[in-house]
């Protein structure tokens, strides 16, 4: 049986309330008070001096490199994205489709549209919808969001590697032009950070008062700000000694490339939550979807290995069977949906059918193991981290890459009035802000996801009632349905009070859908 007393997501829920504390921000800034105060030690390292290293060339730390490039107070700051990798552009669009997809939000979409970047994503290739319908596959319930009822869009469907290359292609005009304070290197791949002189960091040799940054070419760089944006299994936050809360799911995605039976305008993301874990199915054209299939690892390992004929059967069965409900499950579900049809005839949203899957893409399935982690700390001194380097969620609500993108618009907006009032980019007492108001979104959100997932993992009659009735009431009523309608635009994003004036039972289109979290909250202080 579910139990919200023991779900390892309060154990975050705890950090966001520890982190508010006044008393450990003083702590924290006392430890790193000698090396704010003390002046510059004379280097004798010829090596130049970056104000910001940026340190991992997805999506996020392109965007985050583009995003300092384009500040109007950043300008003539000297900064430098470093990528291990080769560099990812595209000089036309792919024939077929990749298999990592994101679902990208209105509010991201906006974002990278700031960015330069989202024109040349809409001139390569990417799938918005206008519907969404998650149900259950131990009951009849369902909520499902239909276009007159949210923005034309509720988000788009885009491959990551075209994120990667519009961005890039966007950080090659700012890297080129005539102040050329942006520089990129790739394959660049670090094998040491040493921190300055007087901070704590066990193994930390260095008499610097900047980070430095030491490449497998024996090069050896400095900076004034090193950023973070270098994956979950973040070197940089390793080296920094800052400890996280994490766990495996014990489950495995599946993704993978779907040819549709029969072209179909693909405008709705389908989402049914299965005892073993939730399949979802996103539109990719008329014809191709995206599968992201969370199950065992056991199982996992099956669906890859079998035969085509077999795969598609397995899919289409887990989108139509109803082999795990229950008779008194049905019985009451159906009576309630009675009731609330009586009370509300004009509450409840139509069942549509999901398309069947006829083949699949040649080498397009694969699988990653799930998890969650979390970053307790997302800044030291001279260092922040954004992105899956401070936090990792669970696929089943799409929220990685925007949270990601919420943390580089106000990291951003953190730096460019460090600039502008002339304060060092490094300081504690500024990245502090971007830490506190990005974990007051962020853990919420995080613990929300974690919830969903674990009840959504049980079939125990008891769950599967309460969960169903739950999720029909949230569809029959527009006044919740209402609330996370303006939750899936955006209009709530970053609020940790809208968690509170969301019941449990709606969590689940609260956090299938698509916020992002980034500006909207900062511009709610302003205007409040």
């Amino acid at each position: 049986m579910f139990n919200l007393t023991k779900s390892k997501a309060f154990v975050i829920w705890e950090q966001c309330r520890g982190a508010a504390k006044t008393q450990l921000r003083a702590n924290r800034l006392a430890l790193n008070g000698a090396l704010i105060s003390r002046s510059p030690i004379s280097s004798s390292r010829s090596e130049k001096v970056y104000d910001i290293i940026v340190s991992g060339g997805g999506m996020v730390g392109t965007a985050m490199a583009c995003s300092l490039g384009l500040d109007a107070n950043l300008k003539g700051k000297q900064i430098l994205l470093l990528e291990a990798g080769p560099k990812r552009a595209m000089d036309k669009t792919p024939e077929t489709y990749r298999t990592t997809v994101s679902s990208v939000s209105p509010g991201s979409a906006t974002f990278l549209s700031g960015l330069g970047a989202w024109d040349h994503v809409t001139n390569m290739r990417c799938k918005p919808y206008q519907k969404m319908q998650v149900w259950d596959a131990c009951s009849d319930a369902l909520i499902a969001f239909e276009k007159e009822n949210l923005q034309d869009e509720m988000a788009y469907i885009v491959e990551n590697d075209i994120i990667v290359a519009a961005l890039t292609k966007q950080l090659q005009t700012l890297s080129g032009n005539y102040d050329n304070h942006v520089e990129v290197r790739y394959k660049s791949r670090v094998i040491k950070y040493d921190w300055p002189g007087s901070y704590r960091v066990a193994d930390s040799s260095s008499s610097s008062p900047w980070v430095q940054v030491t490449l497998a070419n024996g090069e050896i760089l400095q900076t004034k700000l090193l950023i973070g944006a270098d994956g979950a299994n973040s070197m940089i936050r390793k080296e920094a000694g800052i400890p996280t809360v994490n766990w495996n799911y014990d489950q495995s995605a599946v993704v993978a490339v779907l040819q549709l039976s029969e072209p179909t305008e693909n405008n709705v993301a389908w989402q049914r939550f299965l005892p073993t874990g939730p399949i979802a199915m996103l539109p990719l054209s008329d014809s191709e979807s995206s599968l992201v299939w969370s199950t065992s690892h056991q199982h996992a390992e099956e669906l890859l290995t079998q035969d085509e004929e077999s795969f598609v059967d397995a899919i289409n069965s887990a989108f139509w069977s109803n082999q795990n409900q229950s008779e008194l499950t049905e019985m009451a579900g159906a009576l309630f949906r009675t009731a609330l049809s009586i009370l509300m005839p004009s509450g409840s949203s139509t069942r549509q059918l999901p398309p069947s899957v006829a083949g699949v893409s040649p080498k397009s399935r694969m699988a990653f193991p799930l998890g969650m982690g979390h970053a307790t700390e997302y800044i030291r001194h001279r260092m922040a981290l954004v992105g899956d380097a401070a936090h990792r969620v669970h696929p089943l609500a799409g929220q990685g890459v925007n949270l990601g993108f919420g943390d580089v618009a106000y990291l951003t907006e953190v730096l460019s009035q460090a600039a502008f009032n002339g304060k060092d980019l490094g300081d504690m007492q500024n990245l502090l802000k971007y830490e506190t108001e990005r974990q007051r979104h962020n853990l919420p959100m995080m613990t929300a996801i974690d919830l969903l997932k674990r009840l959504y993992s049980t079939n125990t009659e008891l769950a599967v009632l309460m969960r169903s009735l739950g999720l029909q009431a949230t569809n029959s009523l527009p006044l919740l349905k209402n609330q996370n309608r303006l939750a899936l635009a955006g209009k709530h994003a970053g609020k940790l009070c809208e968690l509170k004036n969301i019941c449990f039972c709606c969590l689940l289109p609260f956090t299938v859908g698509t916020t992002t979290g980034f500006s909207t909250s900062q511009r709610n202080k302003e205007e409040g």
